[in-house]
């Protein structure tokens, strides 16, 4: 139980961290293209790794989906590569040159809206100490945007507007981690696969419409070939590998415990802006370590809960 527990945490890690590296990626993708036609490309790519990694682990009957509830699967797809991609990139579009960090950070802000939605889909209503660490670690998120400057989220509301966006991405890839747990008979596999191809289907149909309607360009083959190196790794590291052991790692620990692990997002992010010269302020240290306290003081907090509920369980076996 403990081993699976450890690599469940393993999976999410791989995954955050590889996320963590994608907003200071984007950076300068975005200023070369838009987050509409980026994210057709990327899973794109992404889409035909899990298909090819699909059927040589369970075979083409995994594509049959006869039976299934396929507008669910659709719906989490779509939120999670549609909603996410294009909100989020979007939203760090709009922050400019320092959306790498805000997009970053506004990631941490997914254990508390996991807490919400998980309250309203399943009527699960968390323990108060588990909500006052994820509170903590939104705390935190406000420190690091705001620089400790709480005043001007009042006096100049409008500099904030890039988050709206980004909290909505947030809060797609919140639905799309619980939306796993709607297949349970499914493999992370045969889940990340599945939802990514028919979460493409809503990426087409939205770049088809933005072209039509003459808000974004058909890409030029210059501007795809300057974003390659961009494109590999947002697709197979951050696409590919991150999203798969994003799913193996939910599968194993759970969405609620799995969505803590976004707080390294913004730890990852925040380490390589300082590495490239953006001198952090006091303020936005002090905000990225209230969002990694409160991940180690739930982490505990969860682990004492489980130790507790050990005994219980072994004292009725022996009851029997």
């Amino acid at each position: 139980m403990r081993k699976n527990y450890l690599q469940g945490v393993l999976f999410c890690l791989i995954a955050t961290l590889s996320w963590g590296t994608m907003f200071p990626v984007m950076t300068s993708v975005l200023v070369k293209t838009d987050p509409f036609t980026f994210t057709a490309l990327r899973y794109t790519i992404a889409g035909i790794a899990f298909l090819i990694l699909l059927l040589a682990k369970e075979g083409p009957t995994a594509l049959n989906l006869k039976g299934e509830r396929i507008f669910l699967a659709c719906l989490f797809g779509t939120a999670g590569f549609a909603g996410f991609g294009f909100l989020v990139f979007f939203g760090q579009k709009l922050a400019g040159p320092t959306g790498a960090l805000t997009a970053s950070i506004m990631m941490a802000t997914m254990p508390l809206l996991s807490l919400l939605v998980n309250w309203v889909i399943r009527h699960n209503r968390p323990r108060l100490l588990t909500f006052c660490f994820i509170l903590l670690s939104f705390c935190g998120v406000a420190l690091v945007i705001t620089k400790g400057d709480f005043a001007s989220v009042l006096l100049a509301p409008q500099n904030y507007g890039a988050n709206i966006p980004v909290i909505l991405g947030a809060l797609c890839w919140v639905l799309y981690t619980i939306g796993a747990s709607f297949f349970p008979k499914w493999s992370p596999f045969r889940y990340t696969t599945i939802t990514t191809l028919l979460g493409l289907t809503s990426i087409y149909a939205v770049n088809l419409i933005l072209i039509e309607s003459g808000y974004i360009s058909v890409p030029l083959f210059g501007t795809i070939y300057s974003i390659v190196p961009h494109l590999i790794y947002m697709s197979l590291v951050a696409g590919f590998i991150g999203v798969l052991s994003w799913n193996m790692g939910n599968k194993i620990i759970t969405p609620l415990n799995g969505v803590l692990f976004m707080d390294i997002v913004p730890i990852t992010a925040f380490s390589i802006s300082a590495i490239e010269g953006i001198v952090p302020k006091n303020a936005q240290i002090l905000g990225a370590c209230l969002t990694a306290s409160a991940l180690i003081l739930n982490n505990l907090y969860q682990r004492s809960l489980m130790v507790k509920k050990e005994p219980a369980g072994a004292a009725l076996v022996m009851g029997r």
